[in-house]
């Protein structure tokens, strides 16, 4: 059996594809999820999880279990003994976090401190974190490499990640024996080749690409596009997409960062290109064969006309890079969508 790895928030979108990369990849996962962000499936197991299940005919070890629960995670160290964990759970609506700053303090910033303390209990000194461009603020120069300054942060959200990883590096730096990579991800779209894990936003999705996918699935009457009049291509704003599996897969090579005994290492993870809300519209048309109705809206706050990686470090460093252009993206999204179209709950997946 290869090496025990704690995934928090491994049932949600992000957290199950890096499951099933470990797996592939030989790693041992243990899976922790609250739902708050996944699909509770037959019995105490979460869908997605039950789903790589049988895609690679195998058995997944899951606790349904809030990091908010300290003796909970106590007793978990206590059964497993975990050689790193991967630490994904956490509150991640952006507009949600400012109507609502004092949740997602509390939730991600005692989630987080109870983790690290418990690792810290129980030897634990391998960690990789589910960090966010968004500690990055308001681009001062592009493309946005680990150099830009961090913690203008424009979000409670956006806060409670630099502040996760502000704990990280003094941890790190007070003992010499903790080994952290800190992960900046861009936008992560995209969905498993099989189509049977994906993005399945509980509610009216926050994020641009399920939103269009819901459209084209008819789920959704229309895309409002928030401003036309930026300085990009076509007048909207463009970010920096990275396919959900190359992300994964940044995150196994986190793993063996770690073993370097590289101290506190900060990546971003993107593909340094980036593309516009209308290109992105014109790929799921071309990935789904349909037409999907937009409207332009005023822009929103906070929103900034382009955002996009220099990922050059992670190549550097990792050995990692990202393979799958737009194209690929939108394919494996429809793909997803279209075999799921109510996503995990009463879909056409068994």
């Amino acid at each position: 059996m290869g090496e025990k790895i704690l995934v928090t928030g491994g049932a949600g979108y992000i957290g199950s594809h890096c499951v099933l990369e470990l797996i592939e990849a030989g790693y041992h996962p243990v899976v922790v999820d609250n739902f708050s962000n996944a699909v509770q499936g037959e019995g105490t197991v979460a869908e997605s999880i039950r789903r790589i299940e049988k895609l690679l005919n195998t058995t997944i070890q899951f606790h349904q279990l809030d990091l908010l629960d300290r003796p909970g995670l106590e007793n978990l160290f206590k059964k497993h003994s975990f050689a790193a964990v991967m630490h994904f759970a956490g509150l991640k609506a952006v507009g949600e976090s400012v109507e609502q700053p004092l949740r997602y303090y509390k939730v991600n910033l005692t989630a987080a401190m109870n983790l690290i303390e418990v690792m810290q209990a129980n030897k634990v000194r391998n960690l990789v974190f589910s960090s966010s461009a968004t500690v990055y603020g308001d681009p001062k120069h592009l493309p946005i490499d680990e150099q830009h300054p961090a913690g203008g942060c424009t979000n409670p959200y956006g806060k409670t990640k630099f502040f996760i990883e502000e704990i990280i590096k003094d941890q790190c730096k007070a003992e010499k024996d903790w080994n952290a990579v800190l992960l900046r991800y861009f936008n992560p779209i995209g969905a498993h080749s099989s189509g049977l894990i994906g993005e399945d936003p509980q509610g009216i999705p926050n994020n641009l690409l399920p939103y269009v996918a819901q459209v084209a699935v008819g789920r959704r009457q229309c895309l409002s596009v928030f401003g036309n009049d930026y300085d990009t291509v076509d007048g909207t704003g463009v970010r920096d997409y990275i396919h959900v599996v190359d992300l994964s897969k940044g995150h196994i090579a986190a793993l063996k960062k770690l073993k370097e005994n590289c101290g506190c290492k900060v990546y971003n993870l993107g593909t340094g290109k980036g593309y516009s809300v209308l290109q992105v519209v014109k790929g799921m048309e071309k990935a789904s064969g349909k037409e999907i109705p937009y409207k332009i809206a005023p822009r929103r706050g906070g929103d900034v006309a382009s955002c996009y990686a220099d990922p050059k470090l992670a190549e550097e460093e990792l050995g990692w890079k990202a393979e799958f252009d737009m194209e690929r993206m939108c394919a494996d999204l429809w793909r997803w969508q279209s075999m799921n179209p109510t996503g995990f709950s009463k879909s056409t997946s068994s």
